[in-house]
This record gives structure tokens, sequence and C-alpha cells, in this order.
């Protein structure tokens, strides 16, 4: 038997089924959007949701792996603990089950056979990628188009190892791994491992048992072994992570072995003892789809109880303690861009921390002035030092999804956030500038008169309440709230002018020390710009559609 014949039209087949996987799971993605990051917030919620959550994403980007290399990600940024994250891994394993429901609807599905289909779509998929202008247009047809080449992937593979039905030694070969599990279920972790998806690896066996090759018992110890095959990826990537990010890697390793050792004991006995005619009767496509749903749903169930034990012992032989995230730290990690909308979530979410940041220097700038507390001025430029930090950093990450391919309204939200750290990051640099204003008062002993405390004290409302609004408004989306920030903005630009007219006056009139009057001048310009800036921030918010 030829096999080189067998085996270079299988890895071409292979090589379409992986590529139109991806590109169907990036145009999915893609046409989601926005879409996909609301369901962030339910990270906040209990494992049930992040099971559900992990279904969502696993089922949209075709990849269980994908999913848990961000979950180690979301866990080394800080943004998931160990128990969201455990919901979420539990929940992949069970997304990762739609794309072996796609290649076996060949059985299931025949009237509209997707590998009949499979061309049809393909030259649709093209005509709509050619003839269509918008971006959702090119989203459309990659799905479409991805969903061709999957199919005639899998169509090719099938069709290269339809002469291996006549080979004894292949034949041989199921036969020895269906009576032994340990071989079965290392082959399928092994082949899962080099190829870093069990969605391909579960591609290949269905391909294979399109030909009649694979025993049922010998299908279901691979298929146990993928399951611990996929855990790679996320090992892989949680090198150089934190503790606890890595032992976010070690539970989707445990659940997926201890799910193993439970179904293949009940596999084997199944086997052995309950019906040992099934062991050697030939596997679907569609048994297989039904075997690795069942196996991952029925682990799911069987462990969800069980779950902060495996959380339990994963920290143990992680070394894990627990300890508090440092508020200079960027809870960003690159592992999120393998979904923009929800990297972009994460950026908005930081974004708003730094601006919580900001307040809270704006609140102590409103008080310094007055009190020149030592302590307070240090923590004024200790907060702008970590403005500057986190400002630099959440850019960056932002300019690294716009690189990806995103949809224009996400090109669109990145432009708006950048502009929108920038704001925050000059509220921040005039907050700073007025710790050094109280510093001169301290210095030269000087001190506002009573006119121009209260003026400066209602300079401070105003603008406090305008980047409050605007603040609010980021964080809600609100247009309500950030008419709101523009009309105290527009109110501080009239309190400005009048306060500085009534100052010069007192100054010509020898009512306020000369040094106190020069800091009163340099602080209401100051805070006039902050106003400014909270009306740049509140017309992103108006802008967005």
């Amino acid at each position: 038997m030829d096999y080189a014949a067998i085996l270079i039209p299988f890895a071409g087949g292979l090589g379409m089924f992986i590529y139109g996987m991806q590109i169907m799971a990036q145009g999915l993605e893609n046409a989601a959007g926005n879409k996909v990051k609301p369901f962030l917030e339910v990270l906040t919620k209990n494992k049930f949701f992040g099971v559900l959550l992990g279904m969502l994403i696993t089922a949209v980007i075709q990849s269980s792996s994908a999913t848990t290399v961000m979950v180690v990600g979301f866990v080394n940024a800080g943004i998931m603990n160990l128990g969201q994250a455990m919901g979420v891994i539990m929940g992949a394993n069970i997304g990762t089950t739609v794309t072996g429901w796609l290649v076996s609807s060949v059985e299931w599905a025949k009237a509209l056979s997707p590998a009949n289909l499979a061309p049809i779509a393909i030259m649709v998929g093209v005509v709509i990628m050619l003839a269509g202008k918008r971006h959702s247009s090119k989203d459309v047809s990659s799905i479409i188009v991805g969903f061709g080449i999957l199919f005639v992937g899998i169509s090719t593979m099938s069709a290269a190892v339809a002469p291996l039905k006549d080979s004894p030694e292949i034949v041989n070969l199921f036969i020895t791994l269906g009576k032994n599990p340990l071989l079965g279920i290392l082959a399928g972790t092994v082949v899962t491992a080099i190829i870093q998806s069990s969605s391909a690896s579960v591609g290949i066996l269905q391909s294979l048992a399109a030909s009649g090759l694979v025993p049922m018992s010998a299908a279901i110890y691979i298929i146990l072994g993928q399951n611990i095959g996929t855990c790679v990826t996320a090992i892989l990537s949680s090198v150089g992570t934190k503790k606890n990010a890595k032992t976010a890697a070690l539970m989707h390793l445990l659940f997926n072995m201890i799910g193993t050792v439970i179904f293949g004991v009940v596999a084997v006995l199944f086997f052995t003892m309950v019906r040992p005619s099934m062991a050697n009767g030939t596997i679907t496509q569609t048994q297989i789809s039904a075997v690795h749903t069942i196996f991952n749903i029925g682990t799911t169930i069987l462990l969800f109880p069980a779950s902060n034990l495996i959380i339990k012992l994963a920290e143990k032989i992680g070394r894990v303690d627990t300890v508090e995230q440092e508020e200079g730290i960027l809870l960003l990690d690159d592992r999120m861009l393998e979904t923009p909308g929800i990297a972009l979530q994460s950026t908005f979410s930081e974004t708003l921390r730094m601006g919580h940041v900001v307040m809270d220097s704006l609140e102590k700038a409103s008080s310094v002035l007055f009190t020149q507390s030592r302590e307070d001025i240090q923590v004024l430029k200790t907060q702008e030092d970590l403005v500057d930090k986190l400002s630099a950093g959440i850019s960056e990450y932002a300019i690294k999804i716009s690189s990806l391919q995103v949809s224009d309204r996400e090109h669109q939200e990145v432009a708006h956030l950048l502009q929108i750290i920038s704001d925050m990051e000059r509220v921040s640099d005039y907050c700073e500038n007025i710790s050094e204003y109280a510093e001169t008062l301290y210095e030269k002993k000087a001190a506002f008169s009573e006119l121009g405390t209260e003026g400066i004290r209602q300079m401070f409302a105003v603008c406090t309440d305008s980047f409050q609004y605007a603040l609010k408004a980021f964080e809600e989306g609100s247009r309500e709230k950030a008419l709101k920030a523009i009309e105290k903005e527009t109110q501080a630009d009239d309190l400005e002018i009048s306060l500085r007219t009534k100052h010069i006056e007192r100054l010509a009139n020898n009512q306020c020390d000369t040094e106190a009057g020069i800091v009163f001048l340099d602080a209401i310009t100051s805070l006039e710009r902050i106003s400014d800036h909270a009306r740049n921030i509140a017309e992103e918010v108006l802008k967005k559609p």
C-alpha cells in the first residue's frame, strides 16, 4: 500500500480543516464584536455563570484551548479568581463539542449535507468577500468560506484514509487501541498535544470513522485522551506567569484527568462486563460527537459540586499563596487578545480603574491646598506615577487590539479609549500641579484670604462635579451624564473668569498676600483645564454610536 499517497492528501485535508476552523472562528468573533463584551460581567458572578460563559466563548472561537489560554491570562492579570476560572474551564470543555457536531452533520443532516454544500458555501463566501464593501460583509464571508473549507478538509481527509480499511496493520492497530485503554488514551493525548486542538483531533478521528476504520472502544479511549492532550496549550501558555495562573492551567489538567479516569473505568466495565460485543463494532461520526458531548457534559455535572476541592488540590500542587493584587500592576494580559472583544472590555475596565484613581487624586487635591498635608502631597505624587504607568500600559495594549482583525466599530472604540486615557492622564497631571502649589504655600508660609478660599472651594466643587459626571458617563455610557459634565465645564469657564477678575482687583487693592495670589491664579487655571479634559471625555462618550 502506498502510504505516501494517503499521507500527503490527508495532511493537506488536515491543513484545510484547521484553517477553515480558524477563519470561521475569526469571522464569528468579529461579527459578534461588542456583543461578546457584556458577557465579561458574568465573571463577577458564580461558577455556574462561568460555565455558561465558557460554553459561549468556546462555541464562538471554536477552541477550548484558546478559551483556557485566555483564562490563564485573566487569572494572571488578576481579573478572574480561581473559582471563576474553574467554571469557565468546565464550560469550555462543553463548548468545544460544537465542531464535532458540525462535522458529523454529514450523517444526520444529509438533505442539507455540509459536505455537499461546501463548494457552494466557498463560492458564495468569496462573492460576498469581493462584492461586499462593509467590514461586516467580510466577517460574514469569512464565516461562510471557513465553513466550506472546513468541510472540504474533512472530506479530503476521509477520502485519503479510505484505502486504510483494507490494511491489516491499521485495522489491527485500532483493535489493539480498543483492547488496551491506556494505549488508546495515550494515542489521543499525544495527537491532540501535537496539533494543540481537540476539535481538530476529533475531526481526524471522525474522518477515520467515516471510512469504517475505528472500533467503538478505541474511539472512546482516544476521545478520553484528547481531553487530556488539549490541556497542553494552556500549560505551555502558563510558563512565565504567576503561580495563580499556573494553577488555573493545572486545574484544567486535573479536571480533565479526573473525568478521564472516571469515564475510562466506566467504559472498561461496560465493554468487558455489560456489552462486550459493542467494543469491536465500528463507530460513526455522529456517535463520536455524542460520546464527546456526553463525556464533557457528564464530567461537568459530576465534578461541578467538587470543583472547590479540585481548586484546592491544584493550589496545593502549585503551592499557591493567596496574595492581594497590587494596585500598580496592569490587569491586562496578551492572552486575552485571542478574543479582541473581551480584550477591549478588559481595556475599558482598566481605563475605568485608572479614572477612579484620578478621581481620588482630585478629591485629595481639593483639600490639600488648605491643609498643606505633607502626607497628602506625597500621596498625590505617588498616584500621579501610578496613573502614568497605567496610562502607558493601557494605551500600548489598546494599540495592540487595533492591530488585530477587528471591526470598524471596535477600531473606533479603541480610538475613543486612547483619547479618554490621554485626558484622564492630563487631569492627574494637574492634580500633581495642585500638590506642588500646596508645597509652595507650605514653604512660603502663605495662605489664601477668606474670599480666595471661598472662590477656590467653589471652583473645586464645579470641576470635581464635571470630572465625576464625565467618569460616570464613561462607565455607564450615559449621554445624560455626559451633558451634565459639559454643563459643569461651562460653569467652570465662567467661574474662572469671574474669580480671576475679582482676584486681580484684590491684588490691586493689596487685599491678599502676593505669594498666595500667584498660587491662586495658577490653581484656578489648573482646575479650569481639569474641567476642559472632563468635557473632552464627555464628548467622546457622546460620539459613540
